[in-house]
């Protein structure tokens, strides 16, 4: 169940806080472009999450289920305090849960300084564990203190193909392969996810090429394979838009199983 946000702020701004990295960075109080928050459990992260979905993204990937959130003016503008507010109602279950926070989207390295911001108060201030959910297309704004601040960083490798890649995306593959290595570099842990969409990313040479990459890295806790799926299509239709995968199958259980074993056969963790 999403929650979309009040209209109005319900959490005043901290008086005499302590500064953050990316308040600092900001020279003001960290504000974002917010479309909703969900709890959520299995998906976005270990155990039971608190999950802020921000407005806007670069991509405009032909499987998204949340198209409603590609355009960052049509999100809530939204305090940092709101959102850390409204978290910490949660800290307790989520802790007895063995959850935390992620910050997802659209794509939240479009507004890196309010993510960083989040990232850093649900650290430290409450205290839980924290991911970050993104394409890894705009990785080259995430700040090292970003960084810092996240346990977990969930990374969309949409292809290993390029032509492929630019085709689901409309961007090109090699900047989020260097913020993968990058990650890598810092030992950061990285869960990856794959869309295993028929006729588009099930090309054996296409999953092999991602099983392998992922697997050189050395960081990669887990591969999420994750079936095509047309939950998003009556959201695309109610923006006006057309959705190109409206004729596409979803992948059998046998073709998802299949996808997997590649990644296992890496050895790594795919489910």
């Amino acid at each position: 169940m999403t929650m979309l946000l009040p209209s109005a702020p319900t959490t005043p701004a901290r008086t005499g806080a302590p500064a953050t990295p990316a308040a600092v960075a900001a020279r003001r109080p960290a504000v974002g472009s917010v479309h909703s928050w969900d709890l959520s459990t299995g998906v976005d992260g270990p155990g039971t999450r608190f999950v802020t979905f921000l407005s806007g993204c670069p991509l405009t990937c032909l499987y998204c289920h949340n198209p409603d959130t590609w355009r960052m003016r049509d999100g809530r503008r939204t305090t940092a305090d709101e959102i850390v507010a409204e978290a910490g109602k949660y800290t307790r279950f989520i802790e007895a849960a063995d959850g935390g926070t992620t910050i997802s989207g659209g794509e939240p390295l479009l507004q890196p300084v309010f993510t960083g911001e989040l990232l850093h108060r649900f650290k430290h201030e409450l205290g839980l564990h924290t991911a970050l959910d993104t394409s890894g297309f705009l990785g080259a704004r995430a700040t090292d203190a970003l960084l810092r601040d996240t346990d977990l960083v969930l990374l969309d490798i949409k292809s290993w193909d390029r032509a492929t890649y630019r085709k689901v995306t409309g961007r090109p593959l090699r900047p989020t392969l260097d913020f993968a290595r990058r990650l890598a570099d810092l030992g950061k842990e990285v869960h990856v996810r794959f869309v295993l969409v028929p006729g588009l990313t099930d090309d054996p040479a296409n999953v092999e090429g991602v099983a392998a990459f992922a697997a050189s890295l050395g960081n990669v806790g887990r591969v999420d394979v994750l079936p095509f799926h047309k939950l998003g299509e009556a959201k695309w239709q109610a923006l006006g838009r057309t959705f190109a995968l409206h004729d596409t199958p979803c992948p059998t259980p046998e073709q998802t199983a299949l996808a997997r074993s590649v990644f296992t056969a890496h050895g790594l963790h795919a489910v």
